[in-house]
Formats: structure tokens, C-alpha cells, sequence
């Protein structure tokens, strides 16, 4: 069975209007200090795993190490060319995260 067509057709609904667009963000800034870091260990909080840590400091030889050992050995006095490497002022510090291991910076002297 078949219905007649009807005479009038219903006008096509009218168009929602449009959602006003929303609020335009407030930008914002992030400031990100680094961390001075000295001879011996420091808190923070680590901005790798971002866990609170004390962080493990590991002594190395730098070139200002090596330049003093070798100043040592040209004056003739090479019997005492490994005394900058038991120093800790000819040496730099580096600071290292006890969860993640990263390399978090160093202290020179």
C-alpha cells in the first residue's frame, strides 16, 4: 500500500545556530631553574622521574687535573704529578640520580 503524496511539504527545520567558540586559554609561563650544584650531595627532586632524591656524586679527573699532574712533571718534580688526582680541588663533581641514573650536573672547583 502505497500512501498518496502529500500536497505540502514540511519546511526543512531551521538551522541550530552556531555554539559561541570557547574562551581563548590565558597562555602561561613555566619557569624552569637549574640547580647549583656544589661538592657534596644535594636534595631535589629529580626532573627526569620526578621522584625526591638525594643525588649520588661521583668524583672525576678534568683537564685542569690532568694540565697540573703535567705542569708537575715538566718542573721536575714527577714523583708528585699523582697528588692532583687524590685532590678534590683539581677535581669536578658529578651529579648523578640514585632512581633513574641520569646525569643531573656538575660541580667544579
Amino acid at each position: 500500500m502505497e500512501h498518496p503524496p502529500q500536497p505540502f511539504a514540511m519546511p526543512p527545520p531551521y538551522p541550530y545556530p552556531q555554539p559561541p567558540p570557547p574562551p581563548p586559554q590565558q597562555p602561561y609561563t613555566v619557569i624552569i631553574t637549574e640547580a647549583a650544584f656544589g661538592p657534596e650531595t644535594q636534595h631535589m627532586v629529580c626532573p627526569h622521574c620526578r621522584v625526591n632524591i638525594s643525588t649520588n656524586v661521583e668524583t672525576e679527573a678534568n683537564i685542569k687535573t690532568h694540565l697540573f699532574a703535567l705542569l708537575l712533571c715538566v718542573l721536575g718534580l714527577w714523583c708528585f704529578a699523582p697528588c692532583p688526582y687524590c685532590m678534590d680541588n683539581c677535581m669536578v663533581k658529578k651529579h648523578y640520580c640514585p632512581s633513574c641514573g641520569s646525569y643531573l650536573g656538575t660541580s667544579e672547583n
